[in-house]
């Protein structure tokens, strides 16, 4: 979850100021939290706690109102009922995390992937976003090798992970799509030596930059096993007390990779 969280910190910076290398500096006085921690967080705590995925995201966003939430996501958090909207946008993808670090099968990651998106992405897109994701994670962490998870996925879900990010970058554009940047953040992972690098490759393609290096991190970190502690330190100094407290007892309660830096 650390991985996500620190890819959505270091993308924010350019997710309107696109850049197309991977040479650029991780954080700056302008890096900061965005909706995908709020809500992966939101995510991370309605396993914790066995809560509904849709209340503890309607809270968790009304919570902290200004973190660069979507104008459909918005309007969601200001309706009384849980509906969703129909929506194939990445926003599922991106707070799914979780789920494929705290459940031990395909099955019960599959389930809870679709539970955490249909409360607002119920279009067909953007649930098979969030499942990719977090089944991709998952794999990562339980043992797959890359060319394993580049075959299944591609199998289960219909995206082309064959391309190379060197064809992709040159004419990608910023797109908030799952179609259009979960396959891409994928890539980026599957390219990688490690998670930073899973991130600055995501981030290199110039779209939607916080997004989809949480995407890539999230899975960079179940593969790789731990966020390099100088990042885990500069993730901790931007986050609210309150989410980083959460962050700890899920990496306590999963304690799989590392105990964050407190």
């Amino acid at each position: 979850m650390l991985g996500a969280i620190a890819g959505d910190i270091i993308g924010s910076v350019f997710e309107h100021h696109p850049i197309k290398t991977v040479e650029f500096p991780l954080f700056s006085e302008r890096s900061t939290f965005t909706d995908d921690t709020v809500l992966t967080v939101a995510v991370a705590n309605a396993i914790l706690n066995g809560w509904a995925y849709g209340p503890t995201i309607k809270a968790f966003g009304r919570r902290y109102p200004y973190a660069g939430y979507g104008a459909s996501f918005y309007q969601w958090l200001q309706l009384a009922e849980i509906q969703p909207y129909n929506s194939w946008g990445n926003g599922s993808a991106m707070r799914v995390s979780p789920v494929g670090y705290a459940f031990e099968s395909e099955e019960a990651v599959l389930q809870e992937a679709r539970k955490s998106a249909v409360v607002t992405h119920n279009h067909p897109e953007g649930i098979k976003g969030a499942e990719a994701t977090a089944l991709a994670i998952y794999w990562a962490r339980t043992g797959r090798n890359k060319e394993d998870i580049r075959r299944e996925i591609e199998r289960r879900f219909g995206y082309d992970l064959g391309r190379r990010l060197a064809d992709i970058r040159p004419s990608y554009r910023f797109d908030v799509s799952c179609q259009g940047s979960v396959p891409e953040s994928i890539i980026a992972f599957l390219e990688s030596e490690g998670v930073e690098d899973a991130i600055r490759k995501a981030i290199s393609l110039g779209g939607d930059s916080d997004t989809m290096g949480c995407i890539a991190g999230g899975i960079g970190e179940a593969y790789y096993g731990v966020v390099p502690t100088e990042i885990v330190e500069q993730v901790q100094r931007r986050m609210p007390v309150e989410l980083w407290e959460i962050v700890e007892n899920f990496y306590r309660r999963y304690d799989k990779w590392q105990e964050p830096v407190v």
